[in-house]
């Protein structure tokens, strides 16, 4: 295998371990910070605009000129935004209405946990397809990068590395709350038959406690879960690489590879300014994230200086 395919699939790597740390980030902490989640999203928006504009962008119409260069991107834009429309949109919000279904006692109880299986379920796996899907692009970014250079391979590969973090939180938080409404109803069900009377109360109250070590464990299973459905959701980056790998072949043109990387630029602005942005504001607030957002682009716009001296260009 060619070894700038190998590069590429290691950087891309990294970014499919990203999806499991964001997702490692729900499971091992009981209260998720949505704030934090905000800001970390605001921060790889930065990161994502500025390798966008001030290098990808900026070496494409400095290499073949405006206006090809502009048309590669927003090419790459459109392109985008075409796809998007066919993705699954992933949610990490939370279901509002509980308090309507707390009734009806234990048959109600059941039908509400039976309703929250399938949601997680369903949720969890709409989600991860969502993210799946836009992994790949993600991934021939990375091995389109790498055959420009290093450098060029490696800030993609750092700046998408951040962005995918939130995404693994996306899959695993949906099904977190998700679970904890299932926990909560199925234990409400279980202290109800366990609160009877007469003869058969210990029987009950042996129950009650069956029932709740069953839900800790479907609580724990859900969110195992969760965390599988978004390393695999992750993997798709490096298949993302090996896809690219067959399609661009090594002998493509420097004008062609230019204005790839030109439309990989707008295919990250679009997804920046469309999801992550959004995200960030609904998160950590419009200020917040907006603060995140510059010290992002501050970040890498410095990475970008200093990866330029130290490593070659080709």
């Amino acid at each position: 295998m060619d070894s700038q395919v190998l590069v590429a699939l290691a950087l891309s790597l990294v970014g499919s371990l990203s999806t499991s740390i964001g997702a490692l980030f729900v499971i091992l902490n009981q209260a998720p910070n949505l704030k934090m989640l905000g800001l970390l999203q605001g921060f790889a928006a930065g990161l994502m605009l500025s390798i966008s504009f001030l290098n990808l962008a900026h070496n494409a119409i400095n290499s073949i000129g405006f206006l090809k260069g502009n048309l590669w991107f927003f090419a790459g834009v459109l392109f985008f935004a075409i796809v998007v429309n066919f993705i699954p949109e992933p949610s990490v919000s939370p279901i509002s209405d509980e308090k309507s279904k707390k009734k009806n006692g234990d048959e109600g109880g059941k039908d509400i946990m039976k309703k929250h299986r399938r949601q997680v379920l369903f949720s969890g796996i709409i989600t991860a397809v969502g993210i799946s899907l836009h992994n790949f692009p993600e991934g021939m970014a990375v091995f389109l990068g790498s055959r420009k250079g290093p450098r060029v391979g490696l800030n993609l590969a750092l700046a998408i590395a951040l962005h995918d973090i939130p995404e693994g939180v996306a899959v695993a938080l949906l099904v977190y709350f998700a679970t904890q409404r299932f926990a909560r109803c199925g234990l409400m069900v279980a202290k109800d038959r366990g609160n009877g009377g007469g003869h058969n109360s210990r029987a009950r109250d042996g129950d009650g406690r069956m029932r709740r070590e069953e839900l800790k464990k479907n609580k724990r299973l859900y969110k195992w879960q969760a965390f599988k459905l978004a390393t695999l959701s992750g993997l798709a980056e490096p298949l993302g690489v090996i896809l690219a790998a067959y399609l661009f072949p090594s002998s493509l043109s420097p004008e062609i590879l230019e204005g790839l990387l030109g439309s990989v630029g707008g295919v990250m602005v679009f997804l920046t300014l469309h999801e992550m942005l959004p995200l960030a504001f609904d998160y950590a607030g419009q200020k917040q994230a907006i603060k995140a957002v510059f010290f992002g682009m501050a970040l890498m716009s410095t990475s970008l200086y200093f990866l330029e001296i130290s490593l070659p260009e080709i």
